[in-house]
């Protein structure tokens, strides 16, 4: 018996939809959401344990974020090839191979620790989660009504954003060997493929490419491809250096796991509040207090960041970095196409996920220069030089109208497909300008750049 309420007309008369309530929704995806937990549980685990072990082997801040920068140039790389696979063998047996490869580097890890071989297993690692994340993605828009989409993204982002905190709280187990939680954590995320395999889960549509400009998306919304660079920036920093830095200010692995939690619920819980309020004022100003935020709390880490006190301020930094993605997004909606939405997605999460790659390197740079603390200078420059670049286009540049304003909501920086469940996509077409884009510039800058397709790649 199907569980929902029917519709009337305006007429009065009754309608034969029926909409699917939550509760039923979360039911028919519940194994896919507890596979997710599981993977996200073991991935969380291993972004913070390389950085650790790399650290605690004495390997230098460059070195280190080398390493950890080939997770998130693995994850560009496979968000533009892993639909090769998934279309020649399906998303079953693609979803299953793909966590089968990670899960054997993940164990592969505990034979040699040595930067190389741990670079290319941190590669091989993001090109598997990208694909990983496609199944997931395309099984999750498939069996989404359209009513309730925008429901079951922010149900997905919550179990992404929990799993990975969760997983921090792996780390202080005991590991005398050096092996036990690269083994636990490849076990957690092979028990991630039991409940997708055992579900009768319908084969979604093969995905095909998207392709996007990045120049021409940049023509048209300077503000959300620069957003999107910088959180990449910020974001890959923190994850691939934020564990040694806790290292260097003398926090132990629990308390390290504490810091990375906090950064990453926080990110999770004030990421609606601050799109609320990008909804209700100016996005641009909202995007420049955000960069600043980024800035003030990174100045407040160095000044005041030892201990307990790095404990009680990662909150407050998540809350600012997590949010500039999706604050992005919304910013480049605003002035174009529903049509155009899902090519524009999947433009910034490749801008996200190649500023990410960088983030680690440049960062390790400054610290190479200044210290440990380099990493905050460098993580606080970012979001201030956006600050300034988000306040300068809106002193020159006319806002969006109110009409053509769209509302935020938070996405994650996976593939694409997540832009599928965002209830915006399903908007009716607008026009409108270029958003943010000065006089002269073309209005139709996405035209013939965007292709109507699901998948990562954008050229």
């Amino acid at each position: 018996m199907t569980v929902g309420r029917v519709d009337r007309l305006e007429d009065g008369v009754t309608s034969p939809k029926v909409v699917p309530v939550m509760a039923s929704v979360v039911l028919s995806l519940s194994a896919l959401l507890a596979g997710t937990f599981l993977m996200m549980i073991g991935s969380g685990v291993l972004g913070t344990l390389v950085p650790l072990r790399l650290g605690g082997a004495g390997y230098p801040a460059d070195t280190v974020g080398i390493v950890t920068a080939g997770y998130f140039a693995g994850l560009v790389l496979g968000g533009f090839h892993a639909h090769r696979l998934i279309a020649r063998v399906g998303h079953i047996r693609s979803y299953a191979a793909l966590a089968s490869c990670f899960a054997a580097a993940t164990l592969a890890h505990g034979f040699l620790l040595a930067p190389v071989p741990w670079l290319l297993l941190r590669v091989v690692q993001g090109i598997c989660m990208a694909g990983l994340f496609i199944c997931i993605e395309s099984w999750l828009n498939q069996q989404s009504p359209d009513l309730q989409r925008g429901r079951v993204l922010s149900l997905y982002m919550i179990v992404v954003y929990l799993a990975q905190a969760a997983g921090q709280f792996a780390l202080p187990l005991p590991d005398p060997s050096g092996f036990a939680l690269f083994a636990l954590t490849a076990i957690v995320v092979t028990l991630g493929v039991v409940p997708v395999a055992a579900a009768r889960v319908v084969e979604p549509q093969r995905p095909e490419p998207a392709r996007v400009s990045l120049g021409a998306l940049f023509s048209v919304s300077p503000i959300g491809v620069s957003g999107a660079f910088a959180a990449g920036l910020g974001l890959g920093a923190f994850h691939g250096l934020g564990p040694w830095f806790t290292q260097e200010a003398g926090l132990d692995v629990a308390e390290t796991a504490r810091f990375m939690a906090g950064a990453i619920v926080g990110g999770m819980v004030l990421q609606w509040p601050i799109g609320m309020l990008s909804d209700r004022f100016e996005r641009r100003t909202v995007l420049a207090g955000v960069g600043t935020g980024v800035g003030a709390v990174s100045v407040v880490m160095l000044v005041l960041g030892e201990g307990h006190v790095l404990i009680y301020l990662s909150p407050a930094l998540g809350a600012a970095i997590f949010a500039l993605y999706p604050l992005s997004v919304a910013q480049a909606n605003d002035r174009i196409a529903a049509t155009d939405r899902l090519g524009v997605s999947g433009g910034l999460v490749t801008t996200y996920g190649v500023g990410a790659a960088l983030g680690p390197v440049l960062a390790a740079a400054v610290i190479g220069g200044v210290g440990p603390g380099g990493l905050f200078i460098f993580i606080g420059g970012v979001g201030v030089a956006f600050a300034v670049y988000a306040t300068v286009r809106r002193v020159t540049v006319e806002p969006a109208t109110e009409a053509e304003k769209v509302p935020f909501v938070a996405l994650p920086r996976t593939t694409p497909l997540a832009g599928e469940l965002d209830p915006r996509s399903e908007s009716a077409e607008h026009g409108g300008e270029a958003e943010d884009s000065g006089p002269g510039d073309d209005d139709s800058a996405l035209a013939g750049s965007t292709g109507a397709g699901t998948a990562t790649s954008q050229t």
